[in-house]
């Protein structure tokens, strides 16, 4: 699991192709790629003219920047880096954004007894899946790879707004949670400045917001995992967020079994059953703790818990093609050829 809250790994998982048809109508829609917390942002934009769609997309950029050198775990200024590095030593202040988004990661933890951890950071990564592995590894080296994992050792004071890491080693990460979070903070962000129509895109987990220039939804579309070259659905959206957690890209065959890249935290196990997860609703972050958990928890376990928040709504693809999708999915018509 925890390579999907890694920004490398999620860029390499089920990618979700925009599929749009615009006209050049009373709007326009500007549309710029960069590179940010450690993977690509694909930003559209439709604002009254092409100066404050482009201006718009500088502000989305700047604030995800903002957010990225908050609790990015691998800059070494960041306020999550210093929780780290000061794991077993003593409680860190942070702000009360980084907070806020640890105390929700947290709750998340607890709802998925342990499928979603963002102490996953501390795992050794023994499981390889670039070709090189031939063998399991061995139950004890398993065992000793999640031994810094545990997000029950993670203390939080609300009084003090500190973050208190108990273990020696232990780390954070927030990954593409954290994507899905700057995400949410931009759609809020262009809202306020009344721009009432975009897509902000990390890595295939984006916020969508209004239509088009054409005055339509935009329209999601949804890669087969079997043949990349295929889309296999067209979900229209106008408002919310789609998040997907996947290991079609990058898994191992050993014994004849398919082990996922995406590790159970408390196990230190891939995942397995799944081939991968969409989960549309209305906040990426939480949609994007979903899609993450369910890989780890499985078909039955995943649907007993998605299935308490009706909010959201899902599609999970099985190892073997088969497509299982949630009751608020009926009109929407989805052909797989594996």
């Amino acid at each position: 699991m925890q390579s999907k809250y890694n920004s490398f790994f999620n860029s390499l998982l089920f990618i979700l192709v925009l599929v749009c048809g615009f006209n050049a109508e009373a709007q326009t829609l500007r549309k710029r790629t960069t590179m940010l917390m450690g993977g690509r942002f694909d930003i559209s934009i439709v604002a009254n003219d092409s100066l404050a769609a482009e201006k718009s997309i500088d502000e989305i950029i700047a604030e995800i920047t903002r957010i990225e050198n908050l609790i990015s775990d691998w800059k070494p200024t960041s306020q999550v880096s210093e929780v780290n590095q000061n794991a077993g030593i003593r409680p860190v202040k942070v702000d009360k954004e980084v907070f806020e988004l640890t105390k929700r990661a947290l709750r998340f933890s607890e709802i998925t007894d342990g499928a979603f951890d963002i102490s996953f950071a501390a795992m050794d990564r023994i499981w390889k899946f670039d070709g090189s592995m031939t063998e399991m590894p061995s139950a004890e080296a398993i065992k000793k790879s999640v031994e810094k994992v545990g997000y029950k050792n993670i203390i939080l004071d609300s009084a003090q707004s500190t973050i208190f890491l108990k273990l020696k080693g232990m780390k954070i990460g927030f990954g593409a949670l954290g994507e899905g979070y700057a995400t949410n903070k931009c759609k809020d962000l262009m809202l306020s400045k009344g721009i009432k129509a975009g897509i902000v895109n990390a890595t295939g987990d984006m916020t969508v917001w209004g239509k088009q220039p054409n005055g339509k939804d935009w329209n999601i579309g949804m890669t087969n995992p079997f043949d990349t070259d295929k889309l296999f659905a067209v979900v229209p959206l106008h408002d919310g967020a789609v998040t997907t957690s996947g290991s079609y890209e990058k898994f191992v065959v050993l014994d004849g079994k398919r082990y996922s890249h995406i590790i159970n935290p408390a196990s230190g196990y891939p995942s397995t059953g799944l081939c991968s997860v969409s989960v549309f609703g209305p906040n990426a972050e939480t949609a994007n703790g979903f899609s993450t958990s369910i890989m780890v928890l499985g078909k039955e376990a995943g649907i007993k818990l998605i299935n308490q928040y009706p909010e959201y709504r899902w599609i999970m693809i099985t190892d073997k093609g088969k497509i299982i999708k949630s009751k608020n999915f009926n009109k929407t018509k989805f052909h797989l050829k594996n």
